[in-house]
């Protein structure tokens, strides 16, 4: 990719990884220029399910690339509720970015997909390979097949039109302008929120939703960012390409509330609600393919990044809870 006179338009510019990638951005700028103008737009700026508005916001910024990361997500309860509305709503977004990209000749899209979209019965760690070789779990099933379907859109542009459509798959992604909703949110960011307003209240503990015991691998968003913006620039297979930490670094949830209490200062105890449910037991991801192209990245140590999240949230309290 050549800097030189590239606007690269990211869609869900506003939420928790199209923000890493502006502070990446902004980081480089004092650098000096190279040539590229990045634009992050916000449901503000038009809705992507509508196609005569995703028609408009290209109109207006005439993007030569796309960093697709707007969608409909949730956590785990409200997925299970909603699943029907995550398939749809993320299928009409997902279609418009795409075909509009494509009429508008963009030389390049990389969009997000999720570890979560994998197949719930497989063998583990999962590869790039995997994404369709079953079901995903029951859990999340309309949100996992509308992200599936990127790729197969990913590869009939590249078959039928030869577009360099691809996209990446991170793991659980978490840090500053998470979403921080008690409706909403991801695990991280629901125990952020949870545990200050326990400490708010005077709790001397606290309940963490399910036994702790599920492992999941989290990468930083800064960390996403980057590996992100090094996609853009480096990587042109229609194949997707898994963006996680090592295998080594996955941990059980447990360990992550105990992560979060140390960086609250919380000093009571941390209970776990049984009856509530875990989801998947784990969706351990290679990143062997990351690792053979970009080999000398350095992930930033989970209990740093658990710290600086929290030190956000709590600068950033009234804006990140709304």
């Amino acid at each position: 990719m050549s800097g030189e006179n590239s606007i690269i338009l990211v869609t869900g510019g506003s939420g928790l990884v199209g923000q890493a990638i502006k502070t990446v951005i902004d980081e480089e700028k004092k650098l000096g220029s190279n040539g590229e103008t990045w634009i992050f737009c916000g449901s503000k700026d038009g809705d992507l399910r509508d196609r005569t508005q995703t028609e408009a916001l290209f109109d207006k910024y005439k993007p030569t690339h796309v960093v697709h990361l707007a969608a409909m997500v949730g956590g785990l309860f409200h997925n299970m509720a909603h699943n029907l509305d995550f398939f749809r709503e993320n299928m009409a977004i997902n279609d418009n970015v795409l075909n509009v990209s494509h009429k508008h000749n963009v030389k390049k899209v990389v969009s997000c997909l999720s570890t979560c979209i994998f197949p719930d019965k497989i063998t583990y760690p999962i590869d790039e390979t995997m994404i369709h070789n079953g079901p995903p779990h029951s859990s999340n099933y309309g949100y996992s097949y509308a992200k599936r379907m990127i790729d197969i859109l990913n590869r009939g542009y590249s078959e039928q039109h030869a577009r360099t459509f691809t996209s990446v798959v991170p793991c659980n992604v978490f840090g500053p302008h998470d979403n921080f909703s008690l409706e909403s949110s991801h695990v991280i960011p629901a125990l952020i929120r949870r545990m200050d307003d326990a400490m708010q209240n005077g709790d001397t503990t606290f309940t963490v939703w399910g036994s702790g015991k599920p492992l999941r691998q989290f990468i930083y968003s800064l960390d996403l960012a980057r590996l992100f913006v090094w996609v853009l620039r480096n990587y042109d297979s229609v194949e997707p390409i898994i963006l996680s930490v090592d295998e080594k670094d996955e941990v059980p949830i447990s360990s992550v509330a105990e992560a979060i209490a140390k960086a609250h200062g919380f000093q009571g105890d941390i209970l776990y609600d049984t009856s509530k449910a875990d989801g998947q037991y784990k969706k351990t991801a290679s990143n062997n393919k990351l690792r053979s192209l970009h080999k000398d990245f350095e992930f930033t140590p989970f209990t740093e990044a658990i710290h600086t999240t929290v030190t956000w949230y709590k600068q950033n309290k009234q804006h990140a809870r709304t």
